[in-house]
């Protein structure tokens, strides 16, 4: 699982990964981090405004004729109708449609506490989601020159997932299988699952109600195979996209430093 693939001449599976967005209507990060400070600013602003509201804005617009107010619109929000999701989740899925971070194009969130992957659409709703098996061990961090190991020299403590935002890029590992590189250089990738070892029991972990045993992986993460096929190589196939791995040991602000706390978990 943690073999990187050896097309080297493809672009989509070089170790230096095509920076994101690829896609034509790719949002430069300047001008997303220009919006940030703007929302930021427009908390200033309102201390000057009628009643010193807190707007939650990224543009303003005159009033109607006659006033001398200004219409303040609300940041763009994620929407996963009558799905639960952690507070988590909403909160990353609301920072990336605030400020177009995943650039008006779908997007991936993996949350590792309960073990379970998020696909949201270009207007970031929620599409689907399904339970995941991800690494044996605990933590945010990849080992320093993980990729580069044989999967039987990885020690049980380095079989971690990775937290961060990262870039999806469709690839090939090293049978030939189609994958999606999370983290090329660490070789970690999300891809069907393969229940090769009937002792891992890895389609039962899947089915099963618990989150603890779906820590099985060397660090990738397994995907169910209708859903990969179905809601997850499509969009790579055609695409880079974001893949927003949420962390279970580090915090958010930690992780995902330039997302502002003004972004509420709220609907």
């Amino acid at each position: 699982m943690r073999s990187p693939s050896s097309q080297a001449n493809d672009p989509r599976c070089a170790g230096a990964a095509t920076p994101f967005p690829s896609s034509g209507k790719a949002i430069p990060r300047l001008i997303r981090d220009m919006r940030i400070g703007l929302v930021a600013g427009l908390g200033a602003l309102a201390l000057t405004l009628p009643g010193g509201s807190l707007p939650h804005a990224s543009s303003l617009q005159e009033a109607a004729p006659g006033t001398s107010s200004f219409h303040i619109p609300s940041l763009p929000r994620a929407a996963w109708g009558d799905t639960e999701v952690s507070d988590p989740v909403r909160k990353i899925a609301n920072w990336s449609a605030a400020t177009q971070d995943h650039a008006g194009m779908p997007f991936f969130v993996v949350d590792k506490e309960s073990a379970r992957l998020y696909v949201f659409d270009s207007s970031a709703r929620l599409v689907a989601d399904t339970a995941v098996l991800l690494g044996l061990a605990i933590g945010d961090h990849t080992v320093p020159g993980i990729g580069e190991k044989a999967i039987a020299d990885v020690l049980p403590h380095e079989r971690t997932t990775p937290a961060g935002r990262f870039n999806g890029l469709v690839g090939e590992n090293l049978s030939g299988e189609d994958v999606v590189w999370v983290d090329y250089d660490a070789a970690v990738s999300m891809h069907r699952v393969r229940p090769h070892r009937a002792s891992e029991r890895r389609l039962e972990r899947l089915a099963s109600e618990t989150v603890e045993d779906n820590r099985i992986s060397y660090g990738c993460i397994n995907v169910p195979v209708a859903f990969f096929e179905t809601h997850v190589l499509p969009v790579f196939s055609h695409m880079s996209a974001a893949i927003y791995v949420l962390p279970e040991k580090m915090t958010l602000a930690e992780v995902f430093s330039s997302a502002p706390e003004v972004i509420s978990s709220a609907p």
